[in-house]
């Protein structure tokens, strides 16, 4: 049982780093509209400032001296980490000074904060188990807070009635990505530093998916009924201008 176990594990481990990759991807379409308008409109940088963080903080957690076999969770936050910097950079060039000084401010204080956190964690904890369980607490923390990072445009979707800055691909892979680390986290020995934000992922992920697909059918039937209106104005029109 322990070697199917084992199996098991690494097979969904490899699913869920082609799930995360397909996640750290799906901002493409946003940022191919940025490059093309030279503008980030009214995009957030705030979901990309917190997954570069979270995938800091979940390589410190899979290196060996830290928490040992977790080696597909260091390749897939090391891809996403190379992928955050890039979407960072394109949206620094492109962003109104506000935003610049916003994201220049959030990577020094995360930047800080987890060269506070690496010391503490070798020099105050000699063991991988309480290793793991510090960096582990922290994971968690900013795990949720990657996946609630797009929260932040589902208020503006609630003020717009419109889902146009809520990326579909990025809520359907975030949704996808924590149900299958919640599943790889069961999988061998439970680990609850995984399991708990990539629970919390899936669920927020499904909240945006509902949100998304709401606004979206609500955008389309807005779109059906000036289309209506516009077609009886222009057949009262025509029967304006007919000769009696």
């Amino acid at each position: 049982m322990h070697g199917a176990q084992a199996t098991a594990r690494f097979v969904v481990g490899i699913i869920g780093n082609i799930i995360s990759f397909g996640l750290f991807l799906a901002p493409l379409p946003t940022f191919k509209r940025i490059w093309q308008k030279k503008s980030t409109e009214e995009f957030h940088p705030y979901p990309y400032l917190a997954t570069l963080m979270n995938c800091i903080f979940w390589i410190w957690y899979g290196i060996p001296i830290v928490h040992p076999d977790s080696t597909l969770v260091v390749t897939t936050n090391g891809i996403g980490l190379a992928l955050e910097i890039a979407y960072l950079s394109l949206f620094f060039y492109y962003t109104t000074k506000k935003n610049r000084v916003i994201i220049l401010g959030v990577l020094f204080v995360e930047l800080v904060v987890f060269a506070i956190l690496a010391v503490i964690t070798l020099s105050c904890f000699h063991t991988t188990y309480y290793r793991s369980m510090f960096v582990g607490i922290i994971c968690i923390i900013f795990g949720t807070i990657m996946y609630a990072a797009p929260l932040s445009i589902v208020w503006k979707v609630f003020n717009t009635k419109s889902a146009e800055f809520l990326p579909f691909w990025l809520c359907f892979a975030g949704f996808l990505n924590g149900i299958c680390w919640f599943g790889y986290a069961f999988l061998k020995k439970p680990d609850p530093y995984l399991m708990i934000p990539n629970g919390l992922g899936a669920v927020l992920g499904f909240i945006q998916l509902c949100v998304h697909t709401y606004y979206t059918h609500v955008a389309k039937q807005r779109a059906l009924v000036q289309d209506d209106a516009k077609a009886g104005e222009l057949q009262l029109e025509k029967q304006d201008i007919s000769p009696v």
